[in-house]
């Protein structure tokens, strides 16, 4: 079982070395001798590999932050795969204006963005943990070395979608790594995931309570094969829509099955998003959680700044946000999002639960009291509808572990995902419009969530129900740029407020499609180039 600290391993053992030297800190290893030979804790460096995403560094949200010179904020993981990923999209917008959220508001980064950097080197960190690990611990564990394989690859996806061609190292190295074309590191990414889904844990759907809740099983690395292959044009120049397919349907008809049982007035797709979600029932949908508790896993980046950042206190009008005075109040959602429940524009100015119950469907978990339905005023919370999908209610009814820091689980890839896969790649196979088992995965979802149903799809039907099904999950920008409307000659056929910093929307340029490699890398490795535009 890896429950980070939380079932396993205490917070001291999560410490490492800076130069990854050992899997031992300095206050652990006695006696202190240069000519001594350390034993590595495998144990401990195996957790630190998948931590990392969780968390800032190894002492909780208040602790030092494994990145030099920046903060767990402006390098957590989730955090920056949510800025970077909903920030730059039609989904979502920031009333903060700390360093680098009104450029992913307004589309207008560079390559000193502080938090793309972050990201960036929260990526690399998090594979060098994988190729320490590799290197010293490799032959001790088989499950888990091919564990490791996935995290590292998964990693590297992440930096492929965002970055394109980026540095490459399968292990440590005292030089600059060599710069690796996207189209190769695809590749890469996909022979590394086909060699270690077979010795990987076999798919098993999970609670908190289960040894093994948190480990990437083979599904994980299925579905991450999926996601690759439905972008597979865009990475490669050459479509895998067949393969998206099969590899999607594979965890569909697989162990990890959507969530679809509401309890306590709380809907099956809410409890998804609840402090108790890894013991409510609806893990059964998470392929690879990333697991939180309240007082022993705390984290300003991960579950927390999900919800934090997107309540204000007078959103919670009953008292069941979960948290005492975490109402940060920045992220809320764009007009279009709204427009995917409500597309006459006429999204009622009322709570959370009444917002549902008026757009007949159980995911518009929206607040729109006292707030203005366009963002008119980028800089003030109340200019956009807020938006209530995560909190750290108990669907039980029981209290949360601690007031301050949540205790729910952040479902990194749920099965979901997989649904809409299957769906878009069906529907790209039949001539842009869903077969009837294309039709049926969307209408699973969409059955969940207590709306209407129909027979088949368009490709334009789906590009919105991903919307509604993942929104605020960290999937947009990829989603919009697979559809060209991001960035390029035809990204102004779809205009969102904001895009490109013009309160009607702009054109993007295409070299808008990725992120710029960041300076202070460029600077310290010869062998790159950066991305065009930058």
């Amino acid at each position: 079982m890896i429950r980070y600290i939380k079932n396993m391993i205490p917070v001291a053992a999560l410490a490492l070395t800076a130069g990854l030297s050992s899997c031992t800190g300095d206050l652990d290893v006695t006696p202190i001798d240069p000519a001594s030979t350390m034993t590595p804790s495998e144990p401990e460096l195996y957790t630190k590999c998948y931590a990392t995403m969780a968390l800032a560094g190894n002492y909780g949200g208040d602790g030092d932050c494994d990145i030099d010179r920046l903060d767990g904020g402006t390098t957590g993981f989730v955090r920056q795969i949510w800025n970077s990923n909903e920030l730059t999209t039609d989904e979502a917008i920031c009333a903060w204006g700390d360093p680098g959220i009104p450029e992913f508001n307004y589309n207008s980064w560079g390559s000193s963005h502080p938090m793309l950097e972050g990201f960036y080197n929260r990526l690399y960190a998090s594979i060098a943990y994988c190729n320490h690990y590799l290197d010293v611990c490799a032959d001790i564990d088989a499950t888990r070395q091919a564990e490791v394989r996935f995290l590292r690859a998964l990693y590297y996806y992440y930096l492929m979608d965002c970055f394109g061609n980026v540095p490459f190292a399968t292990e440590l190295m005292s030089t600059p790594p060599p710069q690796i074309q996207r189209a190769d590191l695809f590749a890469w990414i996909e022979s590394e995931l086909k060699e270690v889904l077979p010795l990987m844990q076999a798919p098993t759907a999970r609670t908190s309570k289960d040894v093994g809740y948190g480990r990437a099983d083979q599904d994980a690395a299925n579905l991450l094969l999926a996601r690759m292959y439905l972008n597979a044009e865009v990475y490669t120049g050459t479509a895998r829509w067949n393969d998206a397919k099969e590899y999607a349907e594979k965890v569909i008809n697989g162990p990890h099955k959507l969530w679809t049982k509401g309890t306590n007035g709380w809907s099956a797709y809410q409890m998804l998003f609840m402090g108790d979600n890894g013991e409510n029932g609806a893990s059964v949908e998470a392929v690879l959680p990333l697991l939180g508790d309240g007082l022993l896993t705390t984290s300003y980046g991960t579950s927390m700044f999900l919800m934090s950042s997107t309540w204000k206190a007078d959103m919670d009008v009953n008292g069941d946000f979960g948290m005492v005075e975490k109402f940060w109040a920045g992220n809320r959602a764009r007009r279009q999002l709204l427009q995917k429940f409500f597309p006459n524009d006429d999204a009622p100015a009322v709570g959370i639960s009444d917002m549902a119950v008026a757009a007949g469907d159980d995911r518009a978990l929206f607040y729109g009291v006292d707030r203005t339905l366009s963002v008119d005023k980028p800089s003030e919370f109340a200019s956009g509808y807020s938006v209530g999908k995560f909190r750290n209610t108990y669907s039980t009814g029981a209290t949360p572990r601690s007031t301050i820091f949540p205790d729910a689980d952040f479902f990194l890839m749920r099965s979901a995902e997989a649904y809409l896969i299957a769906a878009e790649a069906d529907a790209r196979l039949n001539g842009g419009t869903t077969s009837n088992t294309g039709a049926g995965y969307i209408n699973a979802l969409r059955q969940r969530a207590n709306t209407s149903t129909v027979s088949s799809y368009s490709l334009q039907q789906i590009l919105d129900e991903r919307s509604r099904e993942l929104y605020f999950e960290g999937f947009r920008r990829t989603d919009l740029i697979r559809f060209g409307l991001y960035g390029g000659q035809n990204s102004g056929n779809y205009l969102w407020e904001w895009k490109g910093g013009s309160e009607n929307g702009a054109n993007l340029p295409a070299y808008r499609n990725l992120f710029a490699i960041p300076s202070s890398d460029m600077t310290a490795n010869p062998n790159l180039i950066q991305n065009e535009g930058y």
